[in-house]
């Protein structure tokens, strides 16, 4: 690399950084959060139908996802290479929110699977790709230090849990506000577009790209032919064991965010406790944040990732047992410090194996990496939905029904906490062989020998 390390970045451009993924939050965290209970409570859509909907419409997102890679890796423009597509797609996610949420209740069943096929697709495979991807490649392009990569994680995954709060805090109180129908869901989000619109500017406003590709003296920037970015994604062992880990992540974040309304409805029997169960988790992660980077200056990012997925399992492991709310409370407190554990490392470490993959391979594709990465956290996201649908489905929740069988609720225990247990293990012991945090000031000082020549 030829860049500076620019290190120390301002906390105005941290914050701007933090500010684009507290917009793409507003509607990720909805579509794991509550699309499937306004698809089944009030758009009256199947929820196996609508798993299986999410499941398929993975395919054309993970093509999607390359796509988007290429094109941030060849965009050249004053703006640089991937805040161009922040600028450009911020307006067209803010409306895409509303129409994701505004199925026609009057038509018939096969022509609302239709609809929710195709918005599903036009605001995850389309408009959130075209927007997220540029958004992921943007740490590795404003600086080199991993430290302050991490620092840019943090405040990423800030402002993205503040954004979390806000949705999982307000959706409901919007919606019977608006009158708790299928309409209010379209007037509630067309609010949160508006706020999803203005982080956005933000975002663009107040980042800047300036790490360049290494390059012996006299060389130019060329882009990467797509054979051989794909060539240098699979040679680069830590960007697959990061890519895989996210997938994990993002199905545990998915069956269990889905299953939490459902978890308080009929486990503790009160959907009204959504809010308090989740406010114990983002209101202790986003404290936790503060102090996350002095753990990763000092044990490093995979020790702390570790860490948090400890604290994550113990968490759900507890809430299996009790209905007691102070404990289920404390669980939260677990939960929440375990994901700002977690999410202060995850994008730091997928921008690392970036270098890692320029110092293997002589190739440096931040556009491809990342949109790959986005691939595998979308198929997460979407397996984990699907897995939600197939398992309540499967136990014989009933939407609408004012008591649920004994196995409706063991389905919901199994998605909102079984299941993620056993992930959160298999992620701690893929992490035993994540050694790029040791190797990496060599790397670097290799890529700036390369540069010097």
């Amino acid at each position: 690399m030829n860049g500076t390390k620019n290190k120390g970045l301002s906390i105005f451009v941290r914050l701007a950084y933090g500010c684009g993924d507290a917009g793409c939050n507003i509607i990720y965290t909805a579509m794991t959060g509550f699309l499937l209970l306004y698809y089944t409570d009030y758009a009256g859509v199947s929820a196996a139908a609508v798993g299986m909907i999410m499941l398929v419409s993975r395919v054309f997102d993970g093509v999607s996802d390359l796509i988007m890679g290429n094109i941030v890796d060849r965009t050249h423009s004053k703006y640089g290479k991937a805040r161009p597509w922040i600028l450009r797609m911020c307006i067209p996610f803010g409306i895409a929110g509303i129409l994701l949420f505004s199925v026609p209740t009057s038509w018939a069943m096969n022509a609302k699977l239709v609809y929710v096929f195709i918005t599903y697709n036009l605001v995850s495979t389309v408009i959130y790709t075209a927007i997220n991807v540029p958004y992921s490649a943007l740490n590795a392009l404003m600086t080199q230090d991993p430290y302050e990569r991490s620092v840019l994680s943090i405040y990423r995954n800030l402002l993205a849990t503040a954004g979390s709060l806000f949705i999982n805090t307000y959706t409901l109180k919007f919606v019977e506000y608006f009158g708790n129908n299928a309409a209010a869901w379209s007037k509630t989000f067309g609010v949160f577009g508006i706020i999803s619109v203005l982080l956005f500017f933000f975002n663009f406003w107040g980042c800047r790209e300036t790490v360049k590709p290494a390059m012996g003296k006299g060389e130019t920037v060329k882009p990467v032919p797509l054979k051989d970015g794909f060539v240098s994604l699979f040679q680069n062992k830590y960007w697959i064991m990061v890519t895989v880990m996210l997938a994990l992540l993002f199905v545990s974040m998915a069956l269990y965010g889905g299953a939490t309304v459902y978890f308080a409805d009929t486990v503790l029997g009160d959907k009204n406790l959504v809010a308090p169960i989740g406010n114990a988790v983002y209101i202790s992660q986003i404290v936790s944040m503060f102090f996350i980077a002095i753990f990763v200056k000092k044990f490093g990012k995979r020790n702390v990732m570790v860490g948090g997925a400890v604290l994550t399992i113990i968490g759900f492991f507890i809430m299996l047992f009790t209905s007691n709310y102070g404990m289920i409370m404390a669980c939260g407190v677990l939960r929440g410090i375990g994901g700002a554990c977690m999410g202060a490392t995850m994008w730091a470490m997928v921008s690392d194996t970036i270098d890692y993959g320029e110092w293997k391979t002589g190739n440096r594709t931040e556009g491809l990496v990342n949109s790959a990465c986005s691939f595998g956290y979308k198929i997460g996201n979407g397996l984990g939905s699907a897995i939600l649908g197939w398992v309540i489905s499967f136990g014989g929740y009933m939407g609408g029904a004012a008591t649920q069988t004994a196995s409706a609720v063991f389905s919901v225990k199994l998605a909102f906490a079984i299941i993620p247990i056993v992930i959160y293990a298999v992620i701690i012991l893929m992490l035993q062989f994540y050694n790029l945090d040791k190797e990496f000031d060599g790397i670097m000082k290799d890529l700036k020998q390369r540069s010097s020549n």
